[in-house]
């Protein structure tokens, strides 16, 4: 559950994660979590999707986004396939599949992990 923040420290979190994101490439592999094939960006971190989401649009904004990062593209990224890009309401871009924007979940701390899988029932690891 979200508690308020004094706008200091909601400043803080961004300038945070806004520097966490630049470091975000595109996905780059399939990982086997379990029995199941998942979606995971190039360090091996888990990517998710969060239902309440418009295809090609991202919900997650301000301190869900310092929870759930989203995959920001490089500047020179284009689309290619099912892969899709999304403008974010920074105007930064954000990587898509299938039309679903991808997100890593802060509390993932080693590749593979998958703890953000059903959090909250509208968060679900990306599948292929």
């Amino acid at each position: 559950m979200l508690r308020m923040v004094t706008a200091s420290l909601l400043v803080g979190a961004m300038a945070w994660s806004s520097s966490a994101w630049a470091a975000s490439t595109a996905p780059a592999e399939v990982l086997t979590a379990g029995t199941q094939k998942i979606l995971a960006d190039a360090n091996g971190r888990s990517l998710y999707t969060f239902d309440k989401d418009q295809p090609g649009k991202s919900e997650c904004t301000l301190l869900c986004a310092v929870a759930w990062p989203p995959l920001i593209a490089p500047k020179d990224a284009s689309a290619s396939g099912h892969w899709s890009l999304v403008r974010r309401w920074d105007g930064d871009m954000q990587w898509a599949y299938k039309g679903s924007p991808l997100y890593t979940y802060r509390h993932d701390r080693n590749p593979g992990d998958v703890t953000g899988d059903g959090a909250e029932g509208v968060w679900h690891v990306a599948k292929p």
